[in-house]
């Protein structure tokens, strides 16, 4: 097994300049595991639950809609304070003036914002085409709280711009999984689709935050069917872990959705959004938005354990439906995803996630189940992760009589430091169901993040 992967990480020719550079950037020896973060400066810190958050601007109290992949709950994430092996003291004491000034910018204006640049090289053992990809992606992010600040019922107006780009290979990773025959993306959200807006909303909070609602350009993967491992920027990074590959969640455009508590514990989300959206020409969705009206509509109730804790402690059900697409020669199609998890011990999420669909709707699996579990470090904020996926393809989508396809990956994310952390990630399909003369495929990746 390990000949194997050596062979897909370091087989000649394979690895472009820019995973070299990640290697270089990154690779630095690893020191004593007794070797501890000395304190930081940071700027506040507040009680949560159990467990004193500290952060190096503020940003505990951001306005979030959605998951940790959402801008709020990214914003917050890259916020606090990282436990690392490593501490530049000197560089962190030069860039805390640039915390100081954002959190001015937020006392005084309101505004919460983040950058960051995230890139990935996957290669694969086997190929029906191209065997390596490497891409990255360029974001900047923010909400700004216009109504209710220092309240619980906040207005706001939260927004993202990317650019995804390939970096060195004629292919992007979100393109490897075709190349080798798998039904499914072995890189989410690392294409090469260029400039994007994929938010600019507006997000409105009531009755001391127990309601909520967002209008306006939209990315329903930041709440529908969400859990605490769904971010691929810094947890899984294959679809089947992500968002549930049995739903088919259209681009980023036009939506609105509204989420509220019952009771103290339960919740509803509802909402729908326009299924031909194209984040690339976001003023063509009004068009389509308000002429075509082919949406995708969802709803879906769940339980959380604690407000704070309700990606990580959460079961919900979630039913979904999406209009036939004309244009597109897409039929209509609908389904229903069930997901468990619960944090154990502040270090362990287990979770169980499944999906079924009619197989219509472009959907990339009719039938999923996923099992898996994180483990969250305590001595440093490093994160591995391990899961397992049975999926069966949408014969509407690829044709009938394939084989059903087996998914294992794992990671391990090294928090290299406060600003930046990279991920070794390995990737076993079995029975690629679109290449039926190979029996396995492994596919080894290295991620880096630069949070600004």
């Amino acid at each position: 097994m390990w000949n194997e992967l050596t062979k897909v990480l370091f087989k000649s020719g394979s690895v472009p300049w820019t995973a070299s550079l990640v290697l270089f950037a990154f690779g630095l020896p690893y020191p004593a595991l007794g070797q501890q973060t000395p304190n930081a400066t940071v700027h506040t810190e507040t009680e949560t639950g159990s467990k004193l958050t500290k952060t190096r601007s503020g940003y505990e109290n951001v306005p979030q809609f959605g998951g940790p992949n959402s801008v709020g709950g990214q914003v917050k994430s890259d916020d606090e304070v990282r436990k690392a092996p490593y501490w530049f003291e000197g560089l962190s004491q030069t860039v805390q003036p640039y915390y100081d000034f954002k959190a001015r910018v937020k006392k005084n204006h309101g505004l919460s914002f983040g950058a960051d640049y995230n890139l990935v090289y996957q290669g694969a053992s086997e190929s029906l085409g191209e065997d390596n990809a490497a891409g990255g992606v360029l974001r900047f992010y923010g909400t700004w709280s216009l109504l209710g600040r220092g309240s619980q019922d906040k207005g706001a107006i939260t927004f993202k711009v990317e650019n995804r780009h390939r970096l060195g290979t004629d292919i992007a990773p979100q393109q490897l999984g075709g190349e080798v025959g798998y039904a499914g993306l072995t890189a989410v959200t690392f294409s090469d689709a260029g400039s994007l807006l994929t938010n600019l909303y507006w997000q409105q909070s009531f009755n001391n935050n127990r309601l909520a609602l967002v209008a306006g350009i939209v990315d329903v993967t930041d709440y529908v069917a969400v859990y605490g491992l769904v971010n691929p920027w810094t947890d899984f990074i294959n679809l089947v872990f992500s968002t549930d590959p049995t739903i088919p969640a259209p681009n980023q455009g036009l939506g609105t959705a509204v989420w509220g508590t019952i009771a103290d514990n339960y919740y509803v989300l509802a909402g729908f959004a326009d299924a031909n959206a194209d984040p690339h020409n976001p003023l063509d969705g009004f068009d389509t938005f308000f002429n075509d009206h082919e949406f995708f509509k969802h709803i879906e109730l769940g339980w959380f354990g604690s407000w704070e804790n309700r990606f990580t402690d959460n079961i919900h059900l979630t039913a979904w439906q999406v209009d036939d697409r004309d244009a597109a020669l897409i039929p209509g199609g609908w389904g229903m995803a069930f997901s468990f998890s619960r944090k154990f011990d502040d270090r362990w999420l287990p979770f169980v996630r499944a999906g079924y669909s009619d197989g219509s709707g472009g959907v990339i699996l009719e039938r999923s189940v996923s099992i898996g579990v994180g483990y969250f470090l305590t001595t440093r904020s490093d994160e591995i992760g391990v899961g397992l996926n049975w999926g069966r393809p949408s014969e509407v989508t690829f044709g009938p009589d394939l084989d059903d396809q087996y998914t294992a990956e794992m990671y391990y994310r090294f928090q290299l430091f406060q600003h930046a952390s990279v991920t070794p990630n390995f990737q076993y399909l079995a029975d690629p169901a679109l290449n039926p003369d190979e029996d396995s495929i492994w596919v080894a990746g290295l991620r880096a993040r630069v949070v600004f």
